[in-house]
């Protein structure tokens, strides 16, 4: 049926660059049942299996709500015309990312050696199997046209949905571990790998957060003092907080970001944690003798709900930050892979790098401002004839004498160790990978 819909719905005139429309054309046409010029979902999952191409019913609602721009329900030829072209664009980078060599045909050798890369072993038989499902004129090769009128409406975007789609399709055992590192091959489980990239990583985080802890206390400091930090700049602030304690002053706190090593939204459901370290970072010089001695006296002059301070405004800058942080990163990805990608879906660490300092930053922008206010809430309780405010209190006392800039006290630091802190993890991940053996990929 895939050859039918190649040689009929797609004939190879209409499939030339010339003629995009055409083809396109044709295909709404073979879609929109009623002919009233849209398609909705019902129209799509009917016309998709008149053409032999039932993909289900998740694979069908993506493709529809994906090219659906507008949200009416219902798919125009504009907006199905520019799901092609987007999709195909997409495809079009998967398959020179399989084209080992650059001869415009995927061979069997070469989706080998592709999954190799992911971490993935397939024999050459079995790469074979993958090619019969997708070769239309027997050659045991794939160029680019029989690639793309096989994937036309399936909804993948990437190498690793392609992957899991020839699993579910051909029933070759490729694994469930596509990538690292969210998931780790059984060979890597078996020689250890994994555990040296865990390591790897737990010491980059250390490393990081121990580089860019001055920034951290400093940041504090500002969020908690308001008003009366106007006058210190990043300088003055270091050297303020030297005089009072000396160097190791500037860590103050730090131990507390050590031991945390963990996924982000999940520390920050960890209130006590939060707690200590804000203590810490304001407390006087020899107030606190450590982790253990602030977490006792706490406990002892304030109870335990003291620990949980700041607990309303940390759980819902969670929201704004981590929405914000996700969609930005996916967009700035998206972009530089219509525009700026060539060979290659993979954008390379350093436009990663570029795409998660941007995102993060703009999370940050977004939720600082609770960010603020739970610092307040946890550090109050220290500073003397300072009232006990809740949280819209503290929003209101804030706005009234500071103004809207008062909520973004302590931002510029903030700021200021993002890329030290990417910077510094990336590198140390690396060499710590060489160190503790870890296969290059």
């Amino acid at each position: 049926m895939l050859r039918w819909l190649r040689g009929f719905v797609l004939p190879t005139a209409a499939c030339q660059e010339a003629e995009p429309p055409t083809r396109y054309e044709t295909l709404f046409q073979a879609l929109d049942r009623n002919g009233d010029g849209v398609v909705d979902i019902g129209e799509l999952q009917e016309g998709l299996r008149n053409l032999g191409i039932p993909l289900g019913q998740d694979a069908e609602e993506k493709i529809f709500t994906t090219g659906d721009v507008n949200k009416d329900g219902k798919l125009d030829f504009e907006e199905f015309m520019k799901y092609l072209k987007d999709h195909e664009k997409k495809m079009k980078l998967a398959f020179k990312s399989l084209d080992k060599n650059n001869d415009g045909k995927i061979e069997a050798s070469e989706i080998v050696q592709s999954l190799q890369t992911l971490g993935l072993t397939i024999s050459e038989q079995q790469a074979e199997l993958i090619l019969q499902s997708i070769d239309a004129d027997g050659t045991m090769t794939v160029d680019w046209n029989e690639w793309r009128d096989y994937f036309l409406f399936n909804p993948v975007t990437d190498i690793e949905e392609i992957i899991r789609f020839w699993k579910h399709s051909t029933g070759i055992d490729i694994g469930d571990s596509l990538t690292i590192p969210d998931e780790f091959t059984e060979d890597e489980k078996k020689s250890g790998q994994w555990w040296r990239q865990l390591l790897a990583g737990g010491i980059a985080g250390a490393v990081s957060r121990t580089s860019t802890a001055p920034l951290d206390r400093l940041k504090i400091m500002m969020q908690v003092h308001g008003s009366k930090s106007d006058k210190m700049n990043i300088f003055g602030g270091f050297r303020q907080m030297v005089k009072e304690g000396g160097i190791r002053s500037l860590w103050r706190g730090n131990g507390t970001n050590v031991i945390k090593i963990a996924p982000e939204t999940a520390v920050k459901f960890w209130a006590y944690e939060q707690v200590m370290k804000t203590r810490l970072a304001v407390g006087k010089t020899g107030q606190y003798s450590g982790i253990y001695d602030c977490a006792k006296k706490i406990l002892k002059h304030e109870g335990l709900g003291a620990f949980y301070k700041g607990y309303v405004p940390n759980l819902l800058g969670i929201i704004p930050y981590a929405g914000i942080d996700l969609a930005v990163y996916e967009l700035l990805k998206s972009y530089w892979l219509d525009n700026f990608a060539k060979d290659s879906v993979n954008p390379g660490v350093m436009v990663l790098l570029g795409c998660g300092a941007l995102s993060s930053t703009c999370g940050q922008l977004a939720s600082y401002p609770l960010a603020l206010v739970r610092t307040r809430m946890q550090a109050q309780a220290m500073l003397e004839g300072s009232p006990q405010l809740n949280m819209v209190g503290l929003f209101r006392r804030i706005i009234s004498k500071e103004g809207i800039p008062g909520l973004y006290r302590g931002i510029t630091p903030n700021f200021m160790k993002v890329l030290p802190a990417v910077g510094i993890s990336y590198v140390v991940y690396e060499n710590m990978k060489q160190t503790l053996g870890v296969t290059q990929k």
